[in-house]
C-alpha cells in the first residue's frame, strides 16, 4: 500500500461526499477547525492524510476493525500467502 504524500484537495473529497466540516474531519479525529486549516492549504500531518485516505477514499468503517481482524489477516498471509492472494483478488473485484 502506497501511502499518500499530499491529499492535493480535502476540501473537494468533503465536498463529493457531501459532508459538512464537521462530520468530515470528526470521522478521522481532527476537529472542524483544525480540518478548516487543511482545507485551506496547511500541511497535514502523515497520520491525519492516512487516515482520511482509509476513512473517505478507501471507505473503511474504522469503528469495525478488531485488532484480532488485523492479526488473523497477517497470520493468514504469513501462512498461507496463495489463500491470502486469492482472497485479496476476489475481494477487489466486489468492489
Amino acid at each position: 500500500m502506497k501511502l499518500f504524500k499530499r491529499i492535493p484537495n480535502p476540501r473537494e473529497i468533503r465536498q463529493k461526499l457531501g459532508l459538512n466540516q464537521q462530520e468530515f474531519w470528526s470521522k478521522v479525529g481532527v476537529t472542524q477547525s483544525g480540518g478548516s486549516r487543511y482545507e485551506s492549504g496547511r500541511e497535514m500531518p502523515k497520520a491525519v492524510r492516512e487516515l482520511l485516505r482509509l476513512v473517505h477514499i478507501d471507505r473503511i468503517d474504522l469503528t469495525k476493525i478488531k485488532r484480532d481482524d488485523l492479526v488473523v489477516a497477517a497470520m493468514l498471509k504469513a501462512q498461507y500467502p496463495d489463500l491470502y492472494k486469492s482472497l485479496k483478488k476476489s475481494a477487489k473485484q466486489l468492489k
